[in-house]
């Protein structure tokens, strides 16, 4: 798929496929996905008996499978999903299948804008990473976690390197768990590993680890932090440097702490899904400052409005100057922007989409069974049967909808005025 700036930006609506005529023509249709561009629309369909393939705008692919299932669009528009041929499972890319074939295969990842494809497997009892058919030289025992590089080309994860012998509780405690980083695992082991992150030149893999009953740190290229928490989450590293961000608790409290040391001064009930804006220079996080109430912290300071039920990961837009994030209380999703919720409640409401200049946000979000379009907290009048989240142009001046009404899947380039 070409660059964003070149899609079809201009206004204006186009009827791509009748979803009842899709329905009719196969004995079954499965979850449909939108490529990003909004030019196709494409879903697992049942031929026959035991015959699966891809209908693209209700054409199929030539290729068949005994089962197809998680198919996804990647950013460049590759169309991917996992197939099963002879009683074994690989990923099929734009209708070929990869050569290698797993006892099963998982957790289909893109990396680097969609060019590479990455996938956890079994085979033989044990576990992997492949990445565009290249299966790692070593397989493990257990695999849980795994990340991409940001080119695209390595993976880590978090792997069992020994096997644990049932109630060997000695065993457990000298350790089995460790990182591996393109199939080759290090050397250090721990109780347990979790959620390995690469720096942004790919050059270095930090991850949770766990070294006692009660003492977790983060390991960065198999060199553990000095300091032991009670308990850390998901590492992120700082952009542009070697240097790694963690919540973790620290006397009963958590915080933030940078390459081991306690980075933030204020303590929170709970803390996580931390981001740094686009910039590099602002930090924010998602915390409990009491039990049960939630918000977002934004460089050591919190919002000043806390919600009952939950709040997720926040969002910067692209100037680094606002950050937006779903919420929930009273049983109800709105977003908040800079700590202020929008006054419109949804039962469910999507990621938030910034415009370029950062003034604007969009989201996907639903009432009463249909799905509208919010643009800085003002509902659109149009309600859809299938939604998928807005796109802004390049310049912002447009906005792609991409939708089903009366059983036709649309793709409608609109002024992005008209939705303020």
């Amino acid at each position: 798929m070409n660059n964003i700036k070149d899609w079809d930006w201009q206004t204006g609506k186009k009827v791509l496929a009748d979803l009842e005529k899709i329905k009719s023509a196969f004995a079954r249709v499965d979850e449909y996905c939108v490529s990003p561009d909004g030019e196709k629309l494409a879903a697992p369909v049942l031929t026959e008996e035991g015959t699966f393939t891809v209908g693209v705008n209700g054409e199929t692919w030539p290729e068949t499978f005994e089962l197809l299932w998680y198919l996804r669009f990647a950013p460049n528009g590759r169309l991917v999903g996992l197939a099963r041929i002879d009683d074994l499972w690989t990923p099929v890319v734009d209708g070929r299948p990869w050569e290698s074939r797993f006892e099963y295969a998982w957790d289909v990842r893109f990396g680097a804008g969609g060019k590479t494809v990455g996938v956890l497997y079994k085979r033989e009892n044990q576990y992997g990473v492949a990445i565009d058919d290249k299966p790692w030289e070593n397989d493990y025992l257990g695999i849980r976690d795994y990340d991409l590089s940001p080119d695209g080309t390595i993976a880590a994860a978090t792997v069992q390197v020994e096997a644990l012998p049932e109630a060997d509780v000695f065993k457990f405690f000298e350790g089995v768990w460790s990182v591996a980083v393109n199939g080759k695992a290090w050397d250090k082991k721990y109780i347990n590993t979790w959620k390995p992150a690469f720096s942004g030149d790919g050059r270095s893999v930090a991850a949770e680890i766990r070294t006692d009953i009660c003492d977790y740190g983060v390991a960065v290229d198999n060199a553990p932090w000095p300091t032991r928490f009670g308990c850390v989450w998901e590492p992120l590293f700082r952009p542009g440097t070697s240097r790694v961000i963690a919540p973790v608790r620290d006397g009963g409290r958590w915080t933030l702490a940078e390459d081991g040391q306690i980075l933030w001064k204020n303590r929170f009930a709970q803390l996580w899904g931390q981001k740094f804006s686009p910039d590099g220079k602002r930090l924010a996080a998602i915390a409990s400052s009491e039990f049960g109430m939630w918000t977002i912290i934004v460089d050591d300071q919190p919002w000043p409005k806390l919600f009952g039920e939950m709040v997720l990961e926040p969002v910067f837009s692209p100037d680094s100057s606002h950050v937006a994030a779903i919420v929930k209380d009273d049983g109800l999703w709105t977003l908040a922007l800079d700590g202020c919720p929008w006054n419109e409640k949804f039962e469910m409401i999507w990621e938030p989409v910034f415009s370029p200049c950062g003034r604007h946000v969009l989201a996907k979000a639903e009432r009463n069974g249909k799905f509208f379009v919010v643009a800085d907290g003002k509902v659109s009048e149009s309600g859809y049967a299938a939604l998928w989240s807005p796109v802004f142009s390049p310049d912002g001046a447009q906005v792609l909808l991409r939708y089903v009404v009366e059983g036709k899947y649309c793709r409608e380039v609109v002024p992005a005025d008209r939705l303020y």
